[in-house]
């Protein structure tokens, strides 16, 4: 990623974790699955640990379970590995929603694959038909990729039964869809014909077939996600815990708390 990912909110409560329900999503094991969670109280915001394995930290200070703490504009969080920058503000400019929330969770698992040297390209693949070998990545989340017989496709096919636009195949989040383009011959999903003009779901083990071809999908990221949400908590040393990003705010004392808050960005800072 060239600058660390934003998620804003405006709600009375964040939870930060590695579970499927957190609206802030770290796939890291050393985050629990609900790990912290923001909360707003009148004026002021707080973080509470929720009982973490490896402890929830403003700037460099440890946080007793249940022990909350007022967050200032600014201050930096750590959640195992993962360090988040809070920033407090009057109004949210784009609300996170749990797309946009999925979306970061894969975005950095692709991330994390990537800098490993591991595949991390969604891909849909010609195994078999006229264009066995030809593949197509979708890169782009909410993006229409278009497979047919056409020039300006993103998907060309030398196969007969296909029409110049024949479907649309989106990705959205860790889930792909398929539309069928009103084509001549028909698009099929595991030999049923889909509906024209309809998104349908294309589960991972489903084949999908125009003509003699015969395709599926490959998605290494959202395979790697599930496998992180299902790990147990790694444990943390003290050898490995990371320095802030920021040293002087690693100095600032934390203000305990009174009460309870929430509704504010949250920025994963630098992991």
């Amino acid at each position: 990623m060239d600058s660390p990912p934003e998620l804003s909110f405006d709600a009375p409560r964040v939870v930060i974790g590695r579970g499927d329900g957190c609206e802030v999503r770290l796939p890291d094991p050393s985050v629990s699955h609900r790990h912290a969670t923001i909360r707003q109280r009148g004026a002021d915001y707080i973080v509470v640990d929720e009982g973490s394995t490896n402890g929830t930290f403003v700037g460099s200070v440890r946080l007793g379970a249940q022990s909350p703490r007022v967050l200032r504009s600014g201050d930096v969080i750590r959640v195992g590995r993962v360090w988040l920058e809070v920033q407090i503000k009057p109004v949210a400019p784009q609300l996170a929603t749990p797309n946009s929330t999925k979306e970061l969770a894969l975005a950095l698992v692709a991330n994390a694959l990537n800098s490993q040297g591991e595949e991390a390209s969604v891909k849909v693949q010609v195994f078999e038909g006229a264009d066995s070998g030809r593949e197509l990545v979708l890169g782009l989340f909410e993006h229409r990729f278009v497979i047919g017989r056409g020039k300006s496709v993103d998907l060309a096919f030398d196969e007969e039964d296909a029409s110049r636009r024949h479907c649309e195949v989106i990705r959205r989040g860790d889930k792909v869809f398929v539309r069928d383009l009103n084509s001549k011959n028909g698009t099929f999903l595991d030999d049923k014909q889909l509906a024209p003009e309809r998104e349908t779901r294309w589960p991972a083990q489903a084949i999908l077939r125009i003509g003699s071809n015969r395709m599926r999908f490959e998605d290494p990221v959202a395979l790697a996600l599930e496998e992180l949400e299902r790990a147990a908590d790694e444990h943390m040393s003290p050898d490995d815990s990371v320095d802030p990003p920021d040293t002087k705010l690693a100095e600032a004392e934390p203000t305990p708390a009174d009460e309870d808050v929430l509704s504010d960005l949250v920025r994963d800072a630098r992991s």
